[in-house]
């Protein structure tokens, strides 16, 4: 089970915008993450390399939590609003809960539950 300082460590990361330096710290080299229902992305390596991609496509990335992160033993549940903004100044915005499994202090699952049509508006 995380400990809440852990888990406020991990949300103050990203909204930090150090998205690529939580990955590196806090989840398992062998972590699978899930968008929605499409196959997982397995290993921390390739989960930051995404996320390098993720972040080099956009001019920039914020995110917010809303509300406290909820913790139940081994599972945590977080509200997320991310806002990217491209090279031409359109942001868009997208709001996703974020589902995890911890294994003591470290990420071994995450799933990401959002409406991808938001990123269309």
């Amino acid at each position: 089970m995380p400990s809440r300082d852990v888990v406020e460590a991990f949300a103050q990361r990203l909204e930090d915008g150090d998205f690529v330096g939580a990955i590196e710290q806090f989840y398992t080299p062998d972590v699978a993450t899930y968008e929605n229902n499409a196959a997982p992305t397995v290993g921390r390596d390739k989960l930051a390399a995404k996320e390098r991609g993720v972040l080099a496509a956009f001019k920039e990335v914020k995110a917010v939590r809303v509300g406290p992160s909820l913790i139940e033993g081994d599972n945590v549940a977080s509200r997320w609003i991310f806002s990217f903004t491209n090279a031409e100044g359109i942001t868009r915005t997208l709001e996703e809960i974020a589902w995890q499994t911890w294994r003591g202090d470290e990420l071994i699952e995450e799933r990401f539950y959002y409406d991808p049509k938001q990123l269309g508006r």
